[in-house]
């Protein structure tokens, strides 16, 4: 079972983190370089430093073989990681009898998107470089404890079979934002909304898109794996 899962986990993490990785590099790169510039003081949108004319798509440098190489790597390692949580859940799904192959485990993944991503950015929105933000360790804190609410209440959802079990998951997925993210004292910040606005779009996007992956090749591989298991034992 243990190597089942850690050979579908590999396969479907390193295939999905690279194409998050690539989606990463077009879209959300550039808006990321972009908002530095903001931050370091080389482009200004606001007060007299913003006069003259300042280009809205300035040369942002390109590709940098070491930077970007090791984004591709840890994102691939961020996914695995992912990947093994996800089937461990359809693991335990499996038990229960559900089936798992890779139509079903593009709701998984989308359920792991809504868990990882949507749920937490729903109060704590992902950031651009030079904005206000809170203590990173209470964000952290309080993002741990929202994908966990939000990962037990979608099992209860799927699972539960009373009015109770739902009431629970309804609760466990709204207490995070009604007790409300941390946030700074004063908002400020250099970087442009539209900026900070694309970059969340974009990132919400690509998580969905990655998620859905890797749910997918997930489930493909952990039933393969099982075909596989099964026709040796017939052999």
């Amino acid at each position: 079972m243990f190597s089942r899962l850690l050979t579908s986990a590999l396969f479907a993490g390193a295939l999905g983190g690279l194409i998050a990785a690539l989606l990463q590099l077009y879209f959300v790169q550039p808006v990321l370089l972009h908002a530095e510039l903001y931050e370091s003081g080389e482009l200004v949108h606001f007060g007299a430093g913003a006069a003259g004319p300042v280009s809205a798509h300035p040369d942002l440098g390109g590709i940098d073989p070491v930077r970007d190489g090791l984004s591709v790597i840890f994102t691939m390692l961020i996914y695995t990681g992912y990947a093994l949580m996800l089937l461990a859940a359809m693991a335990l799904a499996e038990s229960r009898g559900a089936t798992i192959d890779a139509r079903t485990g593009m709701v998984w993944g989308l359920a792991g998107f809504v868990a990882f991503h949507l749920a937490p950015g729903f109060s704590l929105a992902p950031e651009v470089p030079g904005v206000a933000a809170a203590d990173v360790y209470v964000r952290q804190v309080w993002w741990f404890a929202t994908v966990a609410t939000a990962a037990v209440g979608l099992w209860l959802i799927a699972f539960g079979r009373s009015w109770l079990a739902w009431g629970a998951a309804a609760i466990l997925l709204l207490a995070p934002h009604v007790i409300g993210a941390p946030e700074p004292d004063v908002f400020t910040g250099p970087v442009p909304t539209e900026i900070g606005a694309l970059f969340a779009a974009r990132a919400f996007g690509i998580g969905l898109a990655a998620w859905v992956t890797v749910g997918m090749l997930a489930g493909y591989f952990w039933h393969k794996e099982a075909a596989s298991m099964a026709g040796a034992k017939a052999a």
